[in-house]
């Protein structure tokens, strides 16, 4: 195997091919105190590219609750408890990825899902943990809690479907780090069902060969976020390109949020893959639960997001989520603006840093009319 680099680790790592980051790294930014999981994204994606014959069980986007939900069943926690002790130390992870623990005459630490796996999408759906008893006040983090996980593929710098396909049908795209599946390639080993540990590659039993999240490239190429980032109600979503850290632009709203001010954080970057989707954490979950979830630095992600309200640039930026169907690769604050940009400067998109609020009379003399049904 090769030896890589991977930056969330902090460290080298084995490989099944070296190093070879692309021209530019398509990523995402999920703000997770803002998902309501209506599904609108599940429901634009489903009715994009998953609507066919064989693809019935097929959610290329998923939302699901934690601690309970998981899609398909047990997706993560099966993973984990197969891959033994993850520990860290001074921001560097000590334990091994899912790259080092392969089982000898295998490429990835990986299991296959059974059909009875995929046939229950809202399990554990607003499943809280613990128990709701009389007198229990609503501190922070909460004792009694939930939140929502929306997942995508990861579009991984290290995928793990890509090293265990045998027939070399999944790669990685030179221009934007997009990861792939050639099906005129797949035979339907299913080794790359097997190898994903988020489980965002599916089988379709009509066709024999497997499908995946293509991250919407096609409107990536006309400069467009994806459909189920257009799609959210909630505006928690925000696509755009991240750098390696030490080349991050702090003009660039991804590297910004990633690693400027670090409050977004990769999902479970201690199985060794680098994947591009972060998301910013629920400040209610106790920090535990979410140090497992998305590595060391929860604690200062969390307690950051929590200072946005007296951090302007932090908290304008975060308005930007959902404002524009463009992608936004620049952004400022000005005043009290805050503004999306083509890569020359030119303006797309320009929000208030603070939402206006308007204080009428309930009464309005000139239409002789109420404005409120309880005058």
């Amino acid at each position: 195997m090769a030896i890589v680099y991977n930056w969330q680790l902090g460290r080298t790592m084995s490989y099944w091919y070296p190093e070879h980051r692309p021209q530019r790294q398509y990523a995402a930014v999920f703000d997770l105190n803002k998902c309501i999981a209506c599904q609108s994204c599940t429901l634009a994606c489903k009715t994009t590219w998953t609507s066919g014959k064989g693809q019935e069980y097929m959610l290329w986007n998923n939302v699901e609750s934690k601690p309970y939900g998981s899609y398909p069943l047990a997706w993560d926690s099966k993973l984990l408890e197969m891959l033994g002790p993850q520990t860290w130390k001074d921001g560097k992870y000590l334990g091994r990825t899912i790259f080092e623990a392969a089982p000898a005459g295998e490429r990835v630490l990986g299991w296959r899902p059974d059909d009875y796996d995929y046939a229950f999408p809202n399990t554990g759906e607003d499943d809280c943990a613990g128990q709701v008893e009389r007198g229990l006040a609503l501190n922070l983090p909460h004792a009694v809690w939930f939140f929502y996980l929306p997942r995508i593929c990861n579009h991984c710098t290290y995928p793990a479907c890509l090293a265990a396909c045998p027939r070399g049908s999944i790669y990685k795209r030179p221009e934007d780090g997009i990861v792939l599946l050639d099906q005129g390639r797949c035979r339907g080993y299913r080794e790359c069902v097997k190898a994903c540990p988020y489980k965002k590659v599916f089988f379709n039993p009509l066709t024999g060969t497997s499908e995946k999240c293509i991250f919407c490239f096609p409107k990536r190429e006309q400069g467009l976020q994806p459909q189920c980032f257009v799609n959210c109600i909630g505006k928690i979503r925000l696509a755009g390109y991240i750098s390696v850290p030490e080349s991050a632009n702090p003009d660039n709203p991804i590297d910004y949020l990633v690693h400027v001010r670090k409050v977004a954080l990769p999902l479970l970057p201690q199985l060794g893959l680098e994947p591009n989707v972060y998301y910013i954490p629920p400040v209610h979950v106790p920090v535990r639960f979410l140090e497992q979830l998305f590595g060391p630095h929860v604690q200062t992600a969390v307690q950051t997001y929590l200072n946005a309200k007296d951090d302007p640039d932090l908290a304008g930026l975060i308005q930007l989520f959902g404002c524009a169907e463009k992608i936004v690769p620049r952004w400022k604050r000005q005043n009290d603006w805050i503004i999306g940009m083509e890569e020359d400067g030119a303006e797309i998109v320009r929000v208030p840093l603070r939402e206006p609020v308007f204080e009428r009379p309930l009464f309005d003399e000139r239409f002789q009319v109420a404005r409120h049904n309880c005058p």
